[in-house]
This record gives structure tokens, sequence and C-alpha cells, in this order.
């Protein structure tokens, strides 16, 4: 059949006609493409030729309350491979692999991986020296690049470690102050981009592009580096005296909740934490451990007892017959025989357990551990620190006689330590709970200027100051004629209670081992400082005003010389018990003359003397030791000019 000439235009038309509208729609959308999504199509271009090399940011320091140091950084660069970029895989791979302790296949698959993205050599070249750095530039290896790092640097070693914690290969925050508040101290990165083609050469008419890195916020904490080192030298030494399994301590500003110092043992060093065992370094015990904290507990019944009007500590009496019959079970007192009649001032000074379950049963359980909640038992305190323990309260259903009484002197509940430092702060600070915390201040890194400043944040009022001031008191004589004779400290006044408790062990009582803790604060009366120590199972004598006191006494002492306390005369005088000797601080002899040292030394010291002259150059002890009455001082005699030469 033959097509007429009208029907082959027809079809002409409708062809060209096709024709124009898929040029149109391919016209329409390459404007659109062009037009519309231009930008986004550039940006994921360049994104795909742009190229990376990272800075990272110097992570703020750690400071202590008087802006000193305790984490730093110093440069640790870190050696970056641009693979497109390398010329001689196999020359580079066999360099580099010498320099930095590294398979020299390892090396080659990094360095040789497909694309041009930025790769690190690791681990050998992770955070290596400048030294090593140089010599690695010196090298001038096409697509090998030294870039910018860091490492935290501990310049006191092992000082404040459960404080400050460590951080990991990536600067980023493990443990510790380091991990709580990782977000403000790590910063923000910087990097320089450029784009290149596929050979990772840069794409001509481009430039580098710099973005500076934004270094984190320096982190200034509320303890002192020297009442820190004081704190961990005394730990140390009970330790070693001791053998014991564990020891900790805390010491706080109880007007305020500032934590001015806290250690633990066995203790470990930031820099180099791989060498411990996680136990050490994860349990921060002043704010991990939970147990039964014995008689330091008995300043909250003491002052729940007070403050309810339940007892007058001067004309009330209780007679101790040594032990105490409730609800079948019998409860007896520390000393054999008991302390026979006394005033409930006696009672806190002898510690005296049957005298504390009186005022246990005065309050009844629902007041008691009204107050025991209301000084922030049984939950966390919120410091800002991880691993906080809760400890643990009895239900109050399950309250019978027996659980009122043991927990009115400290057994039968488990507590923290930080729980006991704020509780008793609030107990001799005029009745105020504060939320414990060790950071301060946040402090820019180039400027110095306060950027955040950490208010202390009051939980409650739970006492009265007039029920506060006879806390103090009573806690005070504790230290002068009671259990805490070891802690009395001449010229300051000092309060203070013992504790010691059994540890459990497998869901019993151990008949052998204890934990022994002392707290206490000076001075008594408008107290600056509160310390607690304790110490896991001391081998010997387990009582806590034996073992923790004197640990306690030599804290303050220190503490409150640094502090620039003033002595003062008016403190309770200390009661000696038979067969204790007086203690008397050794005075300053250099200088002196042979005539000045028996006037001035009286019955006090016994001499031993060395070398000819007149005058005493040198002395041991140190002026201000306490030793007790009767002890020899070791003193060196010269002459004048032997005097100026030494000086």
């Amino acid at each position: 059949m033959k097509v007429s000439m009208v029907s082959q235009r027809r079809r002409l038309l409708w062809t060209l006609l096709l024709l124009f509208l898929l040029f149109a729609a391919l016209v329409v959308r390459l404007a659109y493409v062009q037009i519309g999504e231009g930008a986004e199509l550039s940006a994921k271009a360049e994104e795909s030729w742009r190229r990376n090399i990272p800075f990272t940011a110097k992570r703020g320091g750690i400071l202590d309350r008087n802006g000193e140091a305790l984490v730093t950084n110093i440069s640790t660069p870190t050696i970056m491979a641009i693979p497109v970029q390398i010329k001689e895989p196999d020359k580079t791979a066999t360099l580099l692999a010498s320099k930095l302790g590294m398979n020299e296949a390892d090396v080659k698959k990094i360095i040789t991986k497909r694309g041009s993205m930025v790769e690190r050599l690791k681990p050998g070249g992770r955070k290596i020296t400048m030294e090593l750095a140089q010599e690695i530039r010196d090298l001038k290896l096409p697509g090998i690049v030294v870039a910018e790092d860091n490492t935290r640097y501990y310049p006191y070693g092992g000082l404040a470690a459960h404080i400050l914690g460590f951080t990991g290969i990536d600067n980023q925050g493990l443990t510790g102050t380091e991990k709580k508040f990782d977000d403000k101290l790590r910063g923000l990165n910087g990097s320089i981009s450029y784009l290149s083609d596929a050979g990772g050469r840069l794409m001509p008419g481009s430039s580098e592009k710099y973005m500076e890195p934004r270094d984190g916020l320096n982190l200034e904490l509320t303890i002192d580096k020297s009442i820190q080192s004081i704190m961990e030298r005394e730990l140390d030494q009970a330790m070693v005296k001791y053998q014991a399994n564990a020891s900790w301590a805390i010491a706080m500003n109880p007007k305020n909740g500032e934590i001015l110092a806290m250690a633990s043992r066995p203790g470990y060093s930031p820099a180099r934490y791989k060498e411990f065992e996680p136990d050490i370094y994860n349990r921060n015990l002043p704010i991990w451990m939970t147990y039964e904290p014995g008689s330091t507990f008995k300043i909250i019944t003491l002052a729940a007892a007070l403050e309810e009007g339940k007892v007058n500590l001067k004309n009330d009496h209780f007679f101790d017959s040594g032990a105490v019959e409730v609800g079948g079970a019998r409860l007896r007192c520390w000393k054999r025989g008991g302390h026979g009649s006394q005033t409930f001032m006696e009672v806190v000074q002898n510690s005296c357990n049957p005298g504390f379950v009186a005022l246990g049963q005065k309050l009844g359980k629902e007041t008691l551990f009204q107050y025991i909640r209301d000084f922030g038992f049984g939950a966390k305190t919120g410091v800002d620190l991880i691993g906080e323990g809760n400890g643990i309260l009895f239900k109050l259903s399950r309250v019978g006689p027996v659980e009122l009484a043991t927990t009115a002197f400290g057994q039968g509940v488990s507590v923290t330590p930080i729980q006991q430092v704020a509780a008793v702060s609030a107990a001799i600070n005029g009745g105020n709970l504060y939320q414990p915390h060790v950071a301060k201040a946040w402090i820019h890194p180039e400027t110095g200027e306060v950027v955040d400043e950490i208010k202390p944040e009051p939980v409650r009022q739970v006492i009265s100051e007039e029920t506060s001031k006879q806390v103090r008191e009573a806690l005070e004589s504790v230290v002068a004629k009671g259990t805490g004779r070891p802690a009395f400290i001449d010229g300051y006044r000092v309060g203070g209670k013992t504790g010691t408790a059994q540890k459990v062990i497998n869901g019993r009582y151990s008949s052998t081992e204890h934990i022994v803790s002392f707290i206490g604060f000076a001075p008594a009366d408008d107290p600056q400082i509160v310390v607690y120590a304790a110490v896991d199972n001391p081998k010997g004598i387990q009582f806590g005003g034996v073992v923790a006191a004197p640990i306690v006494q030599n804290i303050l002492e220190d503490s409150l010389h640094y502090m620039q306390v003033p002595q003062r005369k008016d403190q309770m005088a200390r009661e000696y018990k038979y067969g204790e000797t007086p203690t008397v601080t050794v005075p300053n002899l250099v200088g002196a003359t042979v005539q000045d040292l028996y006037e001035d030394l009286n019955m006090n010291f016994m001499l031993a003397k060395s070398g000819t002259g007149n005058k005493v150059i040198s002395q041991a002890p140190k002026p201000g030791s306490r030793v007790e009455r009767g002890s020899t001082i070791r003193i060196y005699m010269g002459t004048s000019s032997e005097d100026e030469h030494e000086h």
C-alpha cells in the first residue's frame, strides 16, 4: 500500500514535535540542575575533592585553687600520610618503619591505600617525640606530613590522680574530672583543607584553607595542691606503718562544700595508668566505698537528739553497765564493764554505745531516720566526680528496736566517706548541708578570664545554729578529754570523733578485720577545714583513735599552718590518762647560746650536744615538731662565723 504525501508529512511533523519536546525537557532539566541544584552539586563535588590535615586542639589544663597546674599538655606530634602523593612507597615504608619501630609491611599497607584520604601512621606514628618528628621532616618524603598533637603531662606525678583521671590516645577523657568535664576540656580541632585532583595534587586556582583549632577551657579546682600533698604523705606513711588493705581521706571547707583534698591508696600514675589494675584507677574510694561507719555516725544521732531537745549534755546522766538488752539482743560497749554513771557529755567523750542507744530510743525511728536522710545519707551527694555510691539505709518498715539501736551508734547502715564529710560539715557549720564539689571555675586559656564560676550549692538547713554550736563543743571535748585525744593539737581548738567498725565479709561481721576512721575539724568554734581519714584493716591495733586520729591530726596541723590560721591560747585543756606522756612543741634553738638553752628548756627536754662553740647552728628534731615531754633534742654547736657561713 502506497503512503500518501500527507501521511508522510504528518509523521514527520509528529517526529519533529517529539524531538522538540525531548530537547525542551533536556534544556529545562539542565537549567534546573545548573541553577536550582548547582550550589548543592558544586558543594558535593568540592567535598569529594577536599582533603583535610587535622590539627588537634589543646586540651584545657586542670589547675588547683591557686592556679598551680596539676595537668597540662606537652607537644607530641603525629605522622600523617596522604597515599596519592607518595611517589616511592617501598622506600617510604622502609624509612618510616625503621624510624617509628613499626613493621614495614604494615606501614606500606597504610600509605598505599586507595584514594587520597589522610591516614595516621598508627600506632608508632602517634604522639612521638619532637626529636623524632624533626628526623622525619628531614627525610622530606612526599606525602608524609608531621601534624600537631599533644599529650597530657602531670607535673606532680600521681598527685590527686583519682580526682584528675586520665585521657585516651585521642585525648578523650576516660576517668575523673577528665571524663566528667570532657566536653569543655576537649576544645574543637582545627585543620588545613585543600582541593586535590585524582593524583592528590593541589588543584589549579584553589588555595589551602586553615581552620584554627579552638583550645579547651582551663578548669580550676577547689583542690589545694599543698593540702593534697600533706594528705597523700600521711596516707603513704599509714600504708607502710599498718600494712593496710587500703586507706582514704577527704578534706573539705565545711562552710561551702569545697573539697580541698581527696586521696586514696593504693594510688596510681595517670601518665602510666595501663601499668595498674583497673580496680585501682576506676574506684575513687572517698566517693565510691560504702561501709558501716561506726562511731563517726554518732555525730548525727547527737545532732538530732540536741535539735529535738531530747538531751541536756551537761545535766542529764546515763549509767553504762557495759551492755544493754534490746529486742532480745545484747549490745555491748567497747569498754568491758562499762563506764558507770556519766553525763551525756561524757557519753559522747567516751563513745559509749549504750548511751547512744538511749538517745536513739528517745528520738524514735521516724525522727532519727528523718534526720539521717536530711543529713544526706541514703542518696548521692551529687559531688561532681564519676562513680559516687549511694550507701544503704534500712527501710523504715523494717526498722525494729534492734535496728533503731544499732543505727544510733553507726552499725547496720552503709555510707560513703563523702556523705560523712558533707553531713558532719552540716552538723558543725551552723546546720547547713552543702553539695560537695571539686570544680571551682572555668578559665579562658589565653586571656585568663573567668568564663564561668561554680557557686556553692546549699541543699537544706538541717539543724539550728545553736544546736550546731553544742555539737562543736561536744566534739571538742572528745578530742580534749575523750577517745579523740590523739588528734589534739597545741594552739588549735580541734573537734572530732573516732570510728571503729567491723567489716562485713560474706554476709557476716568479721572478728578480725575493721575499718578504722576519724573525722576532725578546726578551729572548733569557727571551722575552716574538716578532715576525714579511714584505714581498711590495719595490722596490729585496730582502733580509730590509735590509727586514724593521728593521721587527721597531722593533716590538720600542717594544713592550719599552711592556711595561716592563727594559734590561740583559749583551747580546751587536754586530759592525760594513766600511762600517757604529754607532748610538747620543739622550740627553735638555732642561734641560742648555752646559757639561753638551760634557761628556756626547763624540764621539757634533754639535750645531746655535738661540736664546739658557743652557739647552736642546727638541731633535730626540727622546730615545731611534736614530741613527748622529756625527749632528747640533738644540737650542733658552732661559732658565729660558722653560723653566718651556714646561712
